[in-house]
């Protein structure tokens, strides 16, 4: 791997921040929460700003938001890569049959993001959102994909570092997490009990695209109220065949 560029780092450390909070950010906010210096900080969001990058934030003086060349590069890359759009899709379909909420995610490091999203019609059910970020083993779709890693890959990514826990069962113990990988390679699926979530359970199934690669997992959610042994199997089996669905979409040959 090459050498990475200081300036490049930090000017995309700050386009990042803008994915949380309101969408908008003032220089001193994007100072203290970088650490960086306000000379350095005023020069990148200058720079971004030129770029169209960064725009003013209509009615808040001295705030910005991101500009239309960083939704240009959002929907080139939607345009280029069809899971989400599919996602959707499927994830609709699945909704539709089971009435809970379906999530489709990718693997990012240590994390997933949600690309696809479709809510249950109950009163009681989980909330959440395209685009959101979650520690990849608190939950069913995460360690669905981790499990798909190759040994030295998965190895790379986790040995040194911290498993945070979101809910008081959430896995943190490495050992353990490669046992219940473990399982999840066996089963061909994935559960999680209140690790993300306490009041929510779920179950994920591996996505494929055409050369066999796991490049997402699908899964549904349900709030515990509604959550039996007997639903999960239901649920495990629709999760598998929405994501078999899904799979071939992308032209996985490999059936369901």
């Amino acid at each position: 791997m090459g050498r990475l560029v200081p300036a490049v780092t930090r000017a995309l450390d700050i386009l990042e921040l803008f994915l949380d909070g309101d969408g908008t950010l003032s220089a001193p906010e994007i100072t203290r929460r970088l650490a960086l210096p306000r000379t350095t900080v005023h020069e990148l969001v200058t720079t971004l700003a030129a770029r169209s990058y960064l725009v003013p934030a209509s009615g808040r003086p001295g705030r910005y938001r991101l500009g239309v060349r960083a939704y240009q590069l959002g929907s080139r890359y939607a345009e280029q890569l069809d899971l989400a759009a599919e996602g959707q899709r499927v994830a609709r379909e699945v909704a539709e049959t089971c009435d809970e909420t379906v999530h489709v995610a990718v693997l990012e490091d240590l994390d997933v993001i949600y690309i696809a999203k479709v809510d249950s019609t109950h009163a009681v059910r989980m909330v959440s959102a395209a685009g959101r970020r979650l520690p990849a083993h608190c939950t069913s779709v995460g360690k669905m994909l981790l499990a798909s890693l190759p040994r030295d890959d998965f190895d790379a990514r986790v040995d040194g570092r911290e498993l945070v826990a979101m809910t008081p069962n959430s896995i943190t113990d490495h050992d353990r997490l490669r046992a219940v990988l473990a399982t999840v390679r066996e089963r061909g699926v994935a559960t999680e009990h209140s690790e993300s979530n306490p009041d929510v359970s779920c179950v994920a199934a591996p996505v494929r695209d055409g050369a066999g690669r796991v490049v997402a997992a699908l899964s549904i959610s349900v709030p515990m109220i509604r959550w039996s042994e007997e639903r999960e199997a239901e649920l495990a089996e629709l999760a598998a065949k929405g994501a078999a669905d899904l799979s071939a979409s992308l032209g996985h040959r490999g059936g369901r």
